[in-house]
C-alpha cells in the first residue's frame, strides 16, 4: 500500500517548471500552484500580464491533488440550514456560484483541451438514516422552488438501483456535476498557464512578503521577485508568513484509500451509474470509481492533520468502513492511502478579497475542486478592477475564536461529531 496520492502518482509529469533562481519583476505573483493559483495565472496570462507562480512543493501537490476527485454543484453545508442562516436569496446565490464553478471547470477543460478523464455523472447524496432522508426531502423541495429544478429525490425502494448497499435509505441526486482525474487536471492547467506566458517555480516556499513602494517583494527559498500585485492561493498552508489566514481556517485532515483495479462486472453491480457519492453523516464518507476501475473511498476517519506514516491508521479505519458499506468488496486489496488538509472556515463558505493590499482566495471547506478553479478566474477579474465579480466578498473576515494558527480544538470537534452521529 502506497502512502501517496493516487492522483499525483498516476499524473503525467509537469515538464515546464522553471529551473534556476527566481529574480526580477512581474505584474503578478501567485503564491500556490493549486487550482486557484493555476486558474488565476491562466486567466491573467490571457490578458497579457506577466505572472510568476511559486509553490512550496509541486504543481497540484496540496489539496488540489489530494481530494476525492468530485466536481459538484451544492454548497458545503445543508441548504436548509444555510437559508435559515443567510436568508433564501443569499443561500440561492451561494448555490448558483457553485453551479457556475462546475461550468468553469468544464469550460476550461474544453478550451484548453485538458485530458483529465472528466465524466459528467452528477452527485448523489446518500441518506445514512431514515430521518436523514426525511430531511433530504425538505432540502429537495426548497432547492427546487428556489434555485435548481433539475434535481431528483430517490427513495428507499429505488436506492438499490444506484448503490448496492444496505447502508442507505434514499438519496438526493444533483445532475449538474461530475468527476475527473485531479493530477491530470492540475498538470493540464499548469501547462495551459505556461502557454499563456506564466512562469512556474516549484519547491520555492515563501519566507516573507515585504512592501516595496507601491509593490510587494516576495521572498522565497529560491530567490525573490517584485510584483505590483500578489494573490495568495495557498489553502491551509501550515508554513510561511500566512498567520493572518491560518487564524481564520481550521486545517482538518481528510483521508482516502483506493483499491486495486476491480472486475468491471462487480463495479456495474455495485455502482452502476458511477456517480460521485457522499453520505449524510457528520463523519461522512465520499466515494467514486476511478478511470481505471478502482474504488476511491474517503472520509474524515480521524479529526487530525495528515502526517505520514500515521495516515496508515486512518487508512485502516476507512478500509473497515468500506467493507461494512460494501461487503462484496471486503477482500479488495488497498493500493493507495493518503491524507490531505481541508481549509474549513467558520461559516464553511469560501472567503476572497484583499487584506493589507494583498489578494487572497481560500476557505473552500471541502468543496474546493470546482470553486477553487472558478475563483482563480474570478480573482483575475477582481485584480483587473472588477470587484463586483467576487461572490464571497461580503464582510470583514473574522478569526476563529481562540484559534492562534494551531488547531488544538480538532480532537474535541471530532469527539463531538462522533457522539452527534450516534444520536442524530
Amino acid at each position: 500500500m502506497k502512502l501517496d496520492s493516487y492522483w499525483l502518482d498516476t499524473a503525467p509529469p509537469f515538464v515546464s517548471a522553471c529551473e534556476g533562481p527566481l529574480d526580477g519583476d512581474a505584474d503578478v505573483v501567485v503564491i500556490g500552484a493549486g487550482f486557484t493559483g493555476l486558474s488565476a495565472a491562466l486567466a491573467l496570462g490571457k490578458r497579457g500580464a506577466s505572472v510568476v507562480v511559486v509553490d512550496a512543493g509541486r504543481v497540484g501537490g496540496g489539496a488540489s491533488g489530494r481530494n476525492g476527485g468530485q466536481v459538484n454543484t451544492g454548497v458545503a453545508q445543508d441548504f436548509v440550514a444555510l437559508a435559515a442562516q443567510l436568508g433564501l436569496e443569499r443561500a440561492s446565490a451561494c448555490y448558483r456560484a457553485y453551479s457556475d464553478a462546475v461550468d468553469t471547470v468544464e469550460r476550461l477543460i474544453d478550451e484548453e483541451q485538458i485530458d483529465c478523464d472528466y465524466a459528467a455523472t452528477g452527485k448523489l447524496k446518500l441518506a445514512s438514516k431514515p430521518h436523514h432522508f426525511a430531511h433530504l426531502e425538505k432540502t429537495a423541495d426548497l432547492i427546487r422552488r428556489a434555485v435548481d429544478p433539475d434535481i431528483e429525490l430517490i427513495d428507499g425502494e429505488r436506492i438499490r438501483g444506484e448503490v448496492q448497499s444496505d447502508s442507505f435509505y434514499g438519496g438526493l441526486l444533483h445532475r449538474h456535476g461530475g468527476q475527473m482525474h485531479m493530477g491530470k487536471f492540475a498538470v493540464g492547467l499548469a501547462e495551459a498557464a505556461v502557454r499563456r506566458g506564466a512562469k512556474l517555480y516549484e519547491h520555492a516556499p515563501v519566507t516573507s512578503i515585504v512592501k516595496d513602494g507601491g509593490a510587494h517583494r516576495v521572498v522565497t527559498a529560491r530567490g525573490e521577485v517584485r510584483a505590483k500585485q500578489v494573490l495568495i492561493a495557498t489553502g491551509p498552508s501550515r508554513h510561511g508568513p500566512f498567520g493572518w489566514y491560518r487564524r481564520r481556517l481550521a486545517p482538518v485532515g481528510s483521508f482516502i484509500v483506493v483499491t486495486e483495479p476491480l472486475p468491471p462486472a462487480l463495479l456495474v453491480q455495485t455502482l452502476p451509474n458511477r456517480r460521485a457519492y457522499t453520505t449524510t453523516r457528520l463523519m461522512h464518507n465520499y466515494f467514486r470509481v476511478t478511470p481505471d476501475s478502482r474504488l476511491l473511498f474517503g472520509g474524515r476517519a480521524r479529526f487530525t492533520a495528515s502526517e505520514r506514516p500515521f495516515d496508515a491508521k486512518s487508512g485502516r479505519i476507512l478500509q473497515q468502513g468500506l467493507a461494512a458499506m460494501f461487503p462484496m468488496l471486503s477482500s479488495a486489496r488497498i493500493d493507495y492511502c493518503w491524507g490531505g488538509l481541508v481549509d474549513i472556515s467558520a461559516d464553511r463558505l469560501p472567503h476572497a478579497g484583499q487584506h493589507d493590499g494583498i489578494y487572497f482566495s481560500m476557505g473552500y471547506s471541502g468543496h474546493g475542486t470546482q470553486m477553487s478553479t472558478h475563483m482563480g478566474q474570478v480573482m483575475a477579474d477582481v485584480m483587473d478592477g472588477r470587484a463586483e465579480r467576487n461572490p464571497w466578498d461580503e464582510s470583514e473576515w473574522a478569526a476563529i475564536p481562540g484559534h492562534t494558527g494551531k488547531p488544538w480544538f480538532l480532537p474535541l470537534v471530532g469527539t463531538y461529531y462522533r457522539i452527534k452521529d450516534i444520536f442524530y
